[in-house]
């Protein structure tokens, strides 16, 4: 049994990312032969004010206090056989904890965002200084193989490391099953983010203000709490162990996203949970969304606000449309983003890594 100390930036079972790409394939993991250790880098009351306005001592705190854990990781003897790192074994500052671990053994590095471009939150804008642009970079260096979530990505991480695997962020089949329902009074058309992504939904608020003067229908937001004139919106708080439950409410899902690089290195989960549960999503058409959605055969592409107005309303008028493109989103899930299929893929990755 390979031994792997996963050192990852934020509690379990908080962080999308991070849940989809090493928590959900711990269990498919040790069925390969490597046993994982989580390490996360802030702890559950770092996490509750990270996105909040504020609360800077906490914050300033509960950094320091991640970083002496990670030193202490970085010095001290470890039976650890390989070193996994997603994201970055620190929030802020360079990649000292990711070299001096690279010394004593071998590193897997993981990343499902462009997080090269130091991107950070309005609310943690004091911090923005503190972020190093050539962190990403520092750690394809040392690792010893480099895994990403989309080819956009890899392009990035090809010209920096060794080796490069693209491998998809994926969704467990066994959890997000289509289940029957009752059919929904209203239609219900829904969103699941956090506060950070919410300007991606406002964005296309405008076309659901005049799609709502033509059709009746509910706006479900899970993860964030917001408000738009003049629509229905019913707000949820994000919950780990509801979240599939939450989703199979939706007829249709949505996932806008502005056309950027940021946007681009996204790997399209939103997309993807949607299509587990057989709900048709209608996503702009950006990065991997391109590869994951069909237009028109698994789910619709949207780009300018009359083209959100037509394909919601589309899809809202037509529930035969909803199922058959529903059924074949999760059947793309099944045959292409499946964390069974995927999972043992990372194993033989940090398995050839660690001899």
């Amino acid at each position: 049994m390979i031994r792997a100390l996963a050192l990852v930036p934020y509690p379990t079972n908080r962080a999308p990312g991070q849940r989809y790409r090493i928590e959900q394939w711990a269990p498919f993991l040790h069925r390969e032969g490597v046993d994982v250790t989580l390490s996360p880098f802030l702890s559950w009351r770092g996490m509750e004010v990270l996105y909040e306005p504020g609360h800077v001592p906490v914050k300033v705190w509960e950094t320091v206090r991640g970083y002496l854990r990670r030193f202490a990781e970085a010095l001290r003897p470890t039976s650890a056989d390989i070193i996994f790192v997603y994201r970055e074994a620190a929030l802020l500052g360079p990649a000292w904890i990711e070299q001096l671990l690279a010394l004593r053994r071998p590193l897997v590095f993981d990343f499902d965002d462009a997080i090269y471009l130091a991107d950070t939150s309005q609310v943690n804008a004091w911090s923005r200084g503190l972020k190093s642009l050539t962190k990403v970079e520092a750690i394809c260096n040392v690792a010893r193989h480099v895994t990403v979530g989309n080819e956009f990505l890899a392009r990035y991480a090809r010209d920096r490391a060794r080796g490069v695997t693209v491998i998809p962020s994926t969704i467990d089949t066994d959890v997000y099953q289509i289940q029957p329902r009752a059919q929904n009074r209203v239609p219900v058309i829904g969103w699941t983010g956090s506060v950070t992504t919410v300007p991606y939904l406002m964005a296309v608020a405008p076309a659901l203000r005049r799609l709502r003067e033509k059709q009746e229908f509910e706006l479900r937001v899970i993860g964030a709490s917001i408000d738009i004139d003049g629509l229905a919106v019913r707000c949820l708080p994000w919950r780990a162990e509801t979240e599939p439950d939450d989703l199979r409410a939706l007829d249709v899902g949505l996932m806008p996203l502005p056309d950027d690089e940021w946007s681009r290195g996204k790997c399209g989960m939103k997309a993807l949970q949607y299509m587990a549960l057989g709900i048709p999503p209608v996503v702009s058409p950006v990065g991997v969304n391109t590869t994951i959605v069909r237009d028109g055969v698994n789910g619709f592409y949207a780009r300018a606000e009359e083209e959100w107005i037509d394909r919601i309303e589309l899809l809202l008028e037509d529930e035969p449309l909803r199922r058959s493109l529903g059924q074949e989103a999760r059947r793309t899930v099944e045959e292409s983003y499946s964390a069974r299929a995927h999972a043992p893929r990372m194993a033989r990755i940090l398995t050839e890594a660690a001899a």
